[in-house]
């Protein structure tokens, strides 16, 4: 499967599939009567919008899915020993969650890089939680400087790497990421559990406590309802690097007349978060660990509601409309180069959301078609503030202020074609979006983008447990607020429109689960934070492309065999992201590795559990021109790859209550390892020591 094919229109690439032998098989749900009797032998997936983040009209399974899709459940991300979103993402191929390159403390920002993309702060994924933007503005800064989310509230991570880019934007170049929290449960009495972490770093004097409690149950006239709540108090690794968090939850489910329902969720986030920042590498030889910015900090709160209604109005029909509003601010306090005044940065946001959506089989002869008509409107107010205080005098000066309002218009339709065991679905987004950006002198700079977005899926369903899948797709990424501060005459900023081809083939057995995908994108301006300049610079990079290999594998053995109890899983990515515009054409973007791979193997026996894996990354630039030595103030130069090793083990108490106890090493050899940090903060940031950690869960 070479990447180079994959810059072929996709019709040759169905033509290539088509080539290979069937044994055409579907997977099992009801389908029209008229499809039945013209093809018995083949079955339809229903119409379900309910459970599946992805909308109606697509089937909720991975394995028939027409792109790389991967879901990783709780039990899993709990098994890996993880302590942070960021670690429950490095078993998904193609997905680097990096250590911090920037200002934000470890519990206040989201770092995820996809397909040789920027992790800084995963501005080229749609995230969502429930299927709700996590962004604090989705248009005006998708930047997860602030990600309200936490893992212990964590039901499942849903990872779409291509395939899915019709519905969800603007950026998607990098996936759609979805976090789903924890189900209400199905029960008529009180249920749920406590959890207790205690992690301990071997390095740096920091411990913290990360604690969780969820409840839930239906009452008598159906309605459920379930509270979920996680916190961390404490410190990380580096000195002075105290944090707190609360992440707070209500989930309600009303059934109404029929099938229909009405759910929804009210949240509240906050958080305090120290952050240490950049050290140069004498600094570093000295105590990586040191704290030379004790002043500095990131907070933030959130709260929200979303509100939903479903209708299945029959069994070829179904109607949803989505509803939501969330206000955020935040703030940083960050001292600069010379170290005389404190710069603090406070902004705000406030958006708004609706999305109504139809769905609509129709049935001609062999052929069925799920048929989705959307439309999304978000409206985005916000401000972006900063002064400087002297920390003599306590004197205020420089104060700015900028207003943004953004207002957003997607209209999408897309066709889920059933034709025997091809699933065909072409489909179209239109954006229109227009902002404003008005500063405190009442200069405004007023920017509309309008972009038609097409794409193309095709799965093949060779058995009931081998998918065959191309598709293509595009993506659209306006221009940010505050990147519209960097553009002069000389620095006109211009939209990123991405392009993204994928060829794969997935197996999804009881005891297999195999896949393999090649993928090609191609951005055209793309836009880059200039590294070294404060405040921050913006500009088009222009053409760069990214190719690549993932692969993975799960393996469970049989009940029935010797090595029962024995799951062993590997994933390893190759990617090459080169730029192909500009001054550094041909060298490789920042901040990405080249090769990535998890390892790991996880035994059972009784009530014992054992576990043992391995991430690796090889070595990352931080700057476009590739620069090898590193500077002084440590905030330019090569990265070194590193390999860490984590272990586990579960013991489940032979209680009539239910209590699991486990006891972890995380970087077992305490390995030493860094990022950059490349803005005004600039240096190296030690990753995390050897970590022993104990957690005790409770289940009632």
């Amino acid at each position: 499967m070479a990447v180079p094919s994959l810059s072929r229109p996709l019709t040759a690439v169905a033509l290539a599939i088509a080539s290979w032998p069937a044994a055409l098989h579907a997977q099992q749900a009801d389908v029209p009567e008229a499809t039945q009797k013209a093809a018995p032998e083949v079955t339809l997936e229903p119409v379900q919008i309910s459970g599946n983040w992805l909308g109606s009209g697509l089937q909720n399974s991975v394995k028939s899915f027409a792109g790389a899709r991967t879901v990783v459940q709780k039990s899993e991300i709990e098994q890996s020993g993880a302590a942070s979103i960021g670690d429950a993402l490095r078993r998904i191929p193609g997905v680097q969650a990096t250590e911090n390159s920037g200002t934000a403390g470890s519990a206040i920002s989201l770092n995820i890089g996809v397909r040789g993309l920027t992790g800084r702060y995963s501005p080229r994924s749609t995230v969502l939680l429930d299927g709700i933007p996590l962004a604090v503005a989705p248009y005006g800064q998708p930047q997860l400087s602030f990600a309200p989310v936490s893992l212990n509230n964590i039901e499942s991570v849903d990872v779409v790497r291509g395939g899915g880019a019709v519905r969800y934007g603007p950026q998607n170049v990098g996936g759609i990421i979805n976090f789903n929290t924890r189900p209400i449960p199905a029960t008529d009495t009180l249920s749920g559990d406590a959890t207790v972490r205690y992690n301990d770093f071997s390095e740096g004097g920091g411990h913290n406590t990360q604690y969780s409690l969820f409840l839930g149950r239906e009452l008598d006239n159906g309605l459920g309802l379930a509270l979920l709540y996680a916190g961390l108090d404490g410190s990380e690794w580096r000195a002075g690097s105290d944090e707190k968090v609360n992440d707070l939850a209500i989930k309600f489910r009303q059934p109404l007349e029929g099938k229909a329902e009405v759910h929804g969720k009210v949240s509240y986030y906050d958080v305090t978060s120290r952050t240490p920042g950049g050290l140069t590498p004498d600094q570093y030889d000295a105590d990586p660990f040191q704290n030379t910015r004790p002043t500095d900090y990131w907070s933030g709160m959130r709260k929200g509601i979303d509100l939903g209604y479903l209708n299945p109005l029959s069994s070829t029909q179904e109607a949803e409309v989505r509803l939501y509003y969330n206000e955020s601010s935040r703030t940083s306090v960050l001292v600069p180069i010379g170290g005389f005044s404190l710069t603090h940065q406070p902004r705000n946001y406030r958006v708004l959301g609706l999305e109504p959506r139809y769905t609509q089989r129709l049935a001609f002869g062999t052929v069925a078609h799920d048929v989705t008509v959307g439309y999304r409107f978000v409206r985005e107010r916000g401000n972006d503030n900063q002064f400087s205080e002297s920390r003599i005098s306590g004197e205020v000066t420089g104060a700015s202020r900028f207003e943004n309002k953004t207002d957003a218009h997607a209209v999408y339709v897309d066709d889920r074609i059933a034709l025997g065991s091809w699933r065909i679905t072409p489909g179209v987004r239109f954006e229109h979006i227009g902002s404003r950006r008005i500063n405190d002198a009442g200069d405004s700079f007023d920017v509309d983008n309008d972009k038609a977005l097409p794409s193309l899926n095709v799965a093949w369903l060779v058995t009931d447990t081998w998918t065959l899948f191309g598709n293509y797709n595009t993506s659209f990424g306006p221009v940010q607020n505050i990147q519209l501060n960097s553009q002069s005459a000389d620095n006109p900023l211009k939209p990123e429109v991405a392009k993204t081809f994928e060829l794969g083939t997935r197996w999804k057995s009881a005891t297999l689960s195999a896949e393999l995908t090649a993928f090609r994108l191609r951005f055209d301006n793309q836009i880059q934070q200039l590294p070294g300049i404060t405040p921050a610079k913006f500009a088009n990079v222009g053409e760069t492309r990214h190719d690549g290999i993932e692969t993975a594998i799960d393996y469970r053995f049989d009940k029935d065999s010797a090595l029962a109890g024995l799951n062993v899983f590997a994933n390893y990515t190759h990617t090459r992201a080169l730029q192909d515009s500009g001054s550094t054409a041909g060298k490789e973007l920042p901040f990405y590795s080249q090769d990535t791979d998890t390892v790991g193997a996880r035994y059972v026996l009784g009530a014992w559990a054992f576990n043992l894996s391995t991430t690796h990354q090889s070595s990352q630039f931080s700057d476009n021109a590739n620069t090898w030595a590193e500077t002084a103030t440590g905030g330019n130069g090569l990265v070194p790859g590193y390999r860490l090793w984590n272990a586990q083990v579960g013991w489940k108490l032979p209680t009539a209550t239910a209590i699991d106890l486990q006891l972890g090493v995380n970087n077992l050899a305490d390995k030493r390892y860094y990022t950059r940090n490349v803005d005004g903060n600039a240096g190296r940031m030690v990753g995390a020591p050897r970590t022993t950690y104990v957690q005790a869960r409770v289940a009632f």
